[in-house]
């Protein structure tokens, strides 16, 4: 990101990402990575998708019932020591409430812990509104998925258009995904998020193991050359495909 200018509207550019970012543990039906969130972003991964669990008033990492032997302050030592080594960079972080029943004040109160009793206030970048790329630079960006967190809704209509079909077979998921790349590229506005991940029929890693080369290839293809602004493209085990996040790097 150092080389694009501070003006740059995250709606413009192209991010990669993870879907389910702690997700690596529970067997072959519940991992949906195989790398910690410090090798995704040092891989050049921009967009965490974090799932937290409220239990004894700190936030666990889950997908579903499963605990991910994470916690919502490993997530962050991590983007922090990534973002002060590499203070040009921004990550996005999707932060929704899993596996809990709790309600949304009791969330926000955990959350509200995290930054003013936790000290990590100063890591965020909490407002109703997309920063621009220097506005966010050196912080998270967050996306919040639970009614009861601050700052901008994950998934309102006005800012963002999801594709996120995470029970299609790889075949019809593979054109909702080249679909969803065309509308970034001929309708731009909004903040795109294409979903390549899917659970249908098959463990997520089956699935990506089908997806992720034709993704790659339709990155790299004709139709998409010299384009830019193809949004958020969260992943399942992206490093298993070689040079797939490299090619959507490139897309800015």
């Amino acid at each position: 990101m150092a080389a694009l200018p501070d003006s740059t509207a995250l709606q413009r550019m192209t991010i990669p990402g993870t879907h389910d970012s702690g997700a690596r543990l529970g067997g072959l039906y519940v991992a949906c990575q195989n790398t910690s969130i410090a090798e995704q972003l040092d891989s050049g991964i921009r967009f965490l998708d974090v799932r937290c669990r409220v239990t004894g008033g700190s936030f666990a990492i889950h997908h579903a019932a499963f605990f991910q032997n994470l916690m919502f302050g490993d997530v962050l030592v991590a983007c922090a020591a990534f973002l002060a080594a590499h203070p040009s960079e921004t990550v996005l972080m999707r932060v929704k409430q899993e596996y809990s029943t709790e309600s949304d004040a009791t969330f926000r109160a955990v959350f509200d812990d995290y930054l003013d009793h936790r000290g990590w206030r100063p890591l965020f970048r909490i407002a109703d509104t997309l920063p621009t790329l220097g506005q966010a630079r050196g912080r998270v960006v967050l996306l919040a998925d639970n009614a009861g967190l601050p700052g901008l809704r994950y998934g309102d209509g006005g800012v963002f258009d999801i594709q996120d079909d995470y029970n299609t077979e790889p075949f019809a998921k593979r054109g909702r995904i080249e679909d969803q790349f065309r509308k970034a590229v001929q309708q731009p506005g909004k903040l795109f998020v294409n979903y390549t991940s899917t659970a249908a029929y098959m463990p997520p890693r089956w699935n990506s193991d089908r997806l992720n080369p034709q993704v790659h290839a339709f990155v790299d293809g004709a139709e998409l050359a010299g384009r830019t602004g193809l949004g958020i493209v969260p992943m399942d085990f992206p490093n298993t495909r070689s040079g797939l996040v490299a090619s959507l790097i490139r897309h800015n």
